[in-house]
This record gives structure tokens, sequence and C-alpha cells, in this order.
């Protein structure tokens, strides 16, 4: 005896998903009806795929791609389904952390707008780096950045050198206006260093800053270049060039995002002593 059949709508009712849902299953080839009309196109279900529909409506509820959710549905055996589980909690629980840092910043802003952070005015002479070059998307950059500062400290390392100052980066303003720019990121090294793979000199130009500091991970960074930002348009005379960042405290030092440090600093044509400001 043949299983029962539920029309479309029938099983929509019973799993909870509506129909141009169970369509959409039907044509990606996730959840595919018992039988299908040749001529009117009709689908019917088994009441025996409910529950494989309402393991779908799970998977989907908590956000796991339709390929991802198709894998598990046809994994070979309970390990490989577990795994592939398992893969989807810990992105899961990574975009919890994101949004719970967000949350917090949002409330520190809401709760704390003002922007008086200290700028400090720093000439730098021309320097030495060595140092890694690229074209990178603003969604990229981060994992980007850490993979060459990464590859930076380790050939450093390898050679048996020190640094010879704070590593950095140069970001062009096309990155933050076109999401898509020129990005280096650099260690001042000994003159002893040896060039290795992507790894290139570089002689930094001499420039004058003007300087503030983000203490924590990226998120809430928008928040001290607003600051520094609104003190360069107040006090002192951008100039064309890129935005030069420093990381005194990163993750080569620790594993504690709260207690890295990053300085940023904004071209600017310097008009007198060097001298530490407050934004207001």
């Amino acid at each position: 005896m043949s299983a029962p059949l539920l029309s479309i709508g029938d099983f929509a009712r019973a799993t909870h998903l509506s129909v141009k849902t169970l369509r959409y299953y039907h044509e990606s080839g996730l959840l595919e009806p018992a039988e299908v009309d040749p001529h009117s196109g009709y689908r019917r279900y088994e009441v025996d795929q409910i529950p494989t529909a309402q393991v779908i409506r799970r998977f989907r509820d908590l956000g796991m791609p339709i390929d991802d959710v198709r894998a598990v549905l046809r994994a070979p055996d309970p390990d490989t389904r577990n795994r592939l589980i398992s893969r989807h909690l810990r992105r899961l629980e990574a975009e919890l952390g994101r949004t719970r840092t967000v949350i917090a910043s949002l409330r520190d802003l809401l709760e704390r707008p003002a922007t008086d952070r200290p700028v400090e005015h720093r000439h730098l002479p021309a320097t030495r780096v060595a140092a890694i070059s690229a074209t990178v998307s603003t969604a990229d950059i981060g994992a980007w950045h850490q993979g060459a500062l990464g590859e930076l400290y380790a050939t450093v390392s390898s050679q048996n050198l020190d640094t010879a100052g704070l590593a950095g980066g140069e970001y062009d303003d096309s990155l933050f206006t076109s999401e898509e720019g020129s990005a280096t990121v650099f260690l001042p090294v000994a003159a002893s260093f040896r060039p290795v793979g992507r790894i290139e000199l570089l002689d930094l130009a001499p420039v004058d800053l003007a300087v503030v500091e983000h203490r924590g991970p990226e998120e809430g960074i928008d928040r001290a270049y607003g600051a520094l930002a609104t003190y360069v348009a107040k006090h002192a005379l951008a100039v064309t060039g890129p935005i030069r960042e420093f990381y005194p405290v990163n993750r080569h030092h620790t594993g504690d995002p709260a207690k890295w440090r990053t300085e940023i600093g904004w071209p600017i044509f310097n008009t007198g002593p060097s001298l530490f400001a407050t934004g207001d």
C-alpha cells in the first residue's frame, strides 16, 4: 500500500513552510515532492517527508545556507552530519560574538557620545620598512591585514632580527571612499633585513600627523576616526595623503583584543611644535 500523499497546501500547513518556500526548495533540489503531475505540475508530498521538512525549517531558522542544509541531509554517516552541523554552530557563535560587540559599542556611543580624545601632533622622518602591499577590498581588509602582519613578524624573526619600531600600515583614501584601494602593512627593520616572497623594502616618506589612539578590537574604531577628523577640521590643516596607522599592541603581542592599541595618523601641515591637544 502506497504512503498517503498530501497536497502542497496541506503539506505547508503541516510543516509551517509556505507554498512559495516549498516550491523554492523543490527547484533547488533541497526537498523534492514525492509526486508531480506531468500535466498540471501539481505537487504532492508523502507524510513521511514531514520530519525532513521540519529539520530543514529548523536549520533555515538558524540561518544555515541551502547548500549546507543539503549537505547535512545527504551526509553519508552521523559523524559527517555532526561535523557539518558543528561547523555551522561555530559560525553562529562567532556571529553572536560580533553582534554582542556591536551592541556594546552602540550602547557606549549612546551613553558617552563625547569625542574629547587626546590628539598628538607627530613628525615622522623617512623610515626604511619591510612591507607587504596589495589592492584590497574593504570587506577583506581585516583578514588581509592580520595575515600580512603575521607574515612580516615571522619573516623578521626567521632572520634573527628585531623590529626597529612600531608595526603599522598605510591606507589609501579609496579604501574608505570606494570600498577598495591600496593597502600597505609594514615593520621598521634593520639594514641587514633581506626581502622574501611578497615582502619588499620600502622607504616611507616623512610626514606630519595628527594622531589619536583607539583601544580594543577594530569594532568601534570609527569613533576614533570621527574624533580625529573633527579635531583636524577645527584645529589643523589637512593635507592629501594616506592614513597611517600604528599597532603598539596587536595580535602578535596578546590574544586579548581588549588590550590591543591602534594609533591613527591623519596627514596635516605642521604649523608649530609638536603638542598634545584635546579634540572637541
